[in-house]
């Protein structure tokens, strides 16, 4: 067991940033990994050009890597926004546009793993009607992405780093799951288990995996305090990596950490071999 066991992933929209985004597969393949993971790259576009979408796919099948999550449109990200899909007005019209665009590029390279942010509470709009807006719209993203043959990932963000998002713990997770899933009937929303977001919770990460296992879907990692690669903080990953893997788990694990002050190629000295 270890890290050598595990399937890795690098999110090209955290690491290799440096670069230009259609310079970060190639960029990803010559790390030694042969899958990424993106959010979605076009924070002012949930509808980008035609060529934009080409111009993204040709650069990750020429790289030779797999492309094995995807975010929804979500806003500003990185910045202020933690998704879109609860705010009522164009914030939700644009998540909606982006459905069928996000879920048709994801087919058209074999991604199966759709993910939507919750979004963040608005100021005066009773909570109670953005939760409202936000099954309606994962209903929807969750049928898109059934369409396509692919999960619908939620997750759980962190309080202190995002104080007006509602969704930041499991088991708030795991209810909207819950909620989608009776909705549709499809069965196809699932967890994402993001160790740094629930471990920044003050979240028992032992009971979370072992209760929880089962409705993941996608896993991601960085260290805390920081948010940087294994061995900066103090979490310990390849325990909980290991504790997944026996528990079940056989998907991905995206590297969603920050590299540092150093080039992203110089972030991966704690993988035994990057793979």
């Amino acid at each position: 067991m270890g890290y050598s066991d595990q399937r890795f992933n690098v999110n090209l929209s955290i690491l290799f940033t440096e670069l230009p985004l259609l310079e970060r597969p190639a960029a990803a393949a010559a790390a030694g990994f042969t899958a990424v993971e993106l959010w979605w790259p076009w924070v002012d576009a949930p509808t980008p050009e035609q060529s934009e979408l080409d111009a993204l796919r040709a650069a990750i099948t020429d790289a030779g890597v797999q492309l094995v999550g995807l975010n929804f449109y979500a806003g500003q990200l990185p910045g202020p926004d933690r998704g879109a899909l609860s705010i009522p007005g164009e914030e939700s019209e644009k998540f909606r546009a982006n459905l069928s665009v996000a879920a048709d590029f994801a087919e058209s390279l074999g991604c199966k793993a759709l993910n939507a942010l919750y979004g963040n509470r608005v100021e005066g709009v009773d909570p109670a009607v953005q939760d409202e807006l936000a099954l309606e719209n994962l209903a929807l993203a969750a049928r898109e992405a059934d369409r396509v043959g692919a999960v619908l990932l939620i997750e759980a963000l962190n309080k202190p780093e995002s104080p007006r998002c509602p969704i930041v713990s499991a088991d708030a997770a795991i209810a909207v799951i819950d909620k989608v899933n009776s909705a549709t009937g499809l069965g196809n929303a699932k967890f994402l288990m993001d160790l740094y977001h629930l471990s920044m919770n003050g979240e028992d990460l032992p009971a979370v995996i072992d209760r929880y296992v089962a409705q993941t879907a996608h896993v991601q990692i960085a260290d805390n305090p920081g948010r940087g690669a294994p061995g900066t903080g103090s979490l310990p990953l390849e325990e909980l990596l290991d504790q997944l893997q026996k528990a079940g788990y056989e998907g991905w694990v995206g590297l969603e950490y920050k590299p540092g002050d150093r080039p992203s190629a110089e972030a991966f000295g704690w993988l035994p071999a990057a793979g």
